[in-house]
C-alpha cells in the first residue's frame, strides 16, 4: 500500500535536488547575531504544519528554487494568519537551508527531513548538510529525519542509505532526536497486526505519515474512511505504532484531507466505494479534529500542508493542488479565524 499524493511528491522533489547541488552554507546562515531574542527548546506537544515553498509558478522539478525573500514572506503569513509557530521541511539543500534562519528569527520550531532517494552522491550531500544545519540552529531544528517515505517509494532497496544517514548524524555528534518518516504501513513492516521495522533501535522517535484520503483508493485494510472519522482513524494507527513501539514517541508527521474540487470523490479500486469527498468543510474538519484528539493525549502531530502548491496537479490529478490551507497567489487566501 503507498500513498500516491507522498511518492510523486518525494519523486519530483528527488530529480530536482540532483539538478541542484547544495552549496556550502552561506556565513550569514550561520552567524546568529540578527535573531531578535534567545529561543529555548520546545517543550511540550507539537502542533506544527507541512512547509514548502513551491508556490505559484515556482515547481521543484524544474526552474529557479523558492528565493529568500518568498520563504521570508510565506513564514510570515504563516504567524500572520494561521496558528502554526512549529513546521516541517523538505530538504536541507539548493537554498532551502535560508527556511532554518528564517524560521528562527520568528522563533518557529523546525523538524527538518534530509532528503534520501536513489542518488548516493546526493545523498552524501544532503547529510552533510543536514548535519551542517543541525549544528547552526539547534534550537530551532528540533527534530531531524533521515528521508520521507524512502521505503515506500523504494521498498527496502536503500535501507543502507537510511542507516548510513542515521549513524552519520550521531557520529557527527548532532543532538536533536532523529528518526526516518515513512508511511505507517511501512513502520509496521507492511504487516497486520503491526511489527517493528528493522530501524526499531536506531532511531530516537518513530514518524508516520497517514492519509485515509489515500486508502480510501488504494487499500483493501482500511478501504473506507469518511472525514468525520479521519481522526479517530488517525488516533487508531497511532496507537498501533505506540504498542510495537513502547519506548518511543511517535509522531504522525503528515495528515491532511484535500479542499477541492469541492465535492469530488475518489473510489476504491478494490471495493469500489465513494468515502472520500473534497471540500474546504472537510479539511477544517479533518485538521481540527485531529489535533484535538492529539492534544487529548498530549500527541504531536503535522498536518499536511500550510500553501497549496499550483504544480502538482499537472502529476497528481485535480486533487494536487488542495491539499493546502492556504491557497491562491501572492499574498495567498488562508481560512479566516483558522484555529486549532
Amino acid at each position: 500500500m503507498k500513498s500516491a499524493l507522498s511518492i510523486l511528491i518525494c519523486m519530483l522533489f528527488m530529480h530536482w535536488q540532483i539538478a541542484k547541488a547544495a552549496e556550502p552554507l552561506p556565513p550569514e546562515l550561520i552567524d546568529k547575531t540578527n535573531v531578535t531574542a534567545p529561543i529555548s527548546k520546545h517543550q511540550g506537544p507539537l502542533q506544527c504544519a507541512a512547509f514548502s515553498p513551491y508556490v505559484g509558478n515556482l515547481s521543484p522539478d524544474n526552474g529557479a528554487p523558492p528565493s529568500r525573500e518568498l520563504i521570508d514572506q510565506l513564514l510570515d503569513k504563516l504567524i500572520k494568519e494561521t496558528p502554526f509557530r512549529c513546521i516541517m521541511t523538505y530538504g536541507v539543500m539548493g537554498g532551502l537551508e535560508y527556511t532554518f534562519a528564517a524560521a528562527e528569527a520568528r522563533h518557529i520550531k523546525v523538524i527538518a527531513i534530509i532528503w534520501l532517494d536513489k542518488d548516493i552522491a546526493s545523498n552524501s550531500k544532503s547529510i552533510a548538510s543536514g548535519i551542517e544545519v543541525a549544528k547552526a540552529f539547534p534550537n530551532t531544528i528540533i527534530k531531524l529525519s533521515c528521508g520521507s517515505e524512502v521505503r515506500t517509494r523504494n521498498g527496502f532497496q536503500f535501507d543502507g542509505e537510511i542507516t548510513r544517514c542515521i549513524d552519520d548524524l550521531h557520529k557527527a555528534g548532532v543532538s536533536q532526536p532523529i528518526t526516518t518518516i515513512d508511511t505507517w504501513w511501512e513502520w509496521c513492516n507492511r504487516t497486520s497486526p503491526c511489527k517493528p521495522t528493522s530501524f526499531a533501535k536506531k532511531v530516537d522517535w518513530i514518524g508516520i505519515n497517514i492519509f485515509p484520503w489515500w486508502e480510501n483508493k488504494h487499500a483493501d485494510l482500511y478501504p473506507c474512511t469518511t472525514a468525520k472519522e479521519a481522526a479517530a482513524f488517525h488516533i487508531s494507527r497511532i496507537k498501533d505504532l505506540r504498542r510495537t513501539y513502547k519506548k518511543k514517541d511517535v509522531i504522525v508527521t503528515e495528515f491532511g484531507w484535500p479542499s477541492g474540487p469541492k465535492g469530488a470523490t475518489e473510489y476504491n479500486i478494490h471495493t469500489k466505494q465513494h468515502c472520500g469527498v473534497a471540500s474546504k468543510k472537510n479539511q477544517l474538519l479533518v485538521m481540527k479534529q485531529t489535533f484535538k484528539e492529539l492534544a487529548t493525549h498530549q500527541w504531536s502531530g503535522v498536518v499536511f500542508e500550510a500553501f497549496e502548491e499550483n504544480w502538482k496537479p499537472s502529476n497528481e490529478g485535480q486533487f494536487g493542488k488542495f491539499w493546502g490551507l492556504c491557497q491562491g497567489t501572492p499574498p495567498y487566501t488562508c481560512p479566516k479565524g483558522l484555529s486549532l
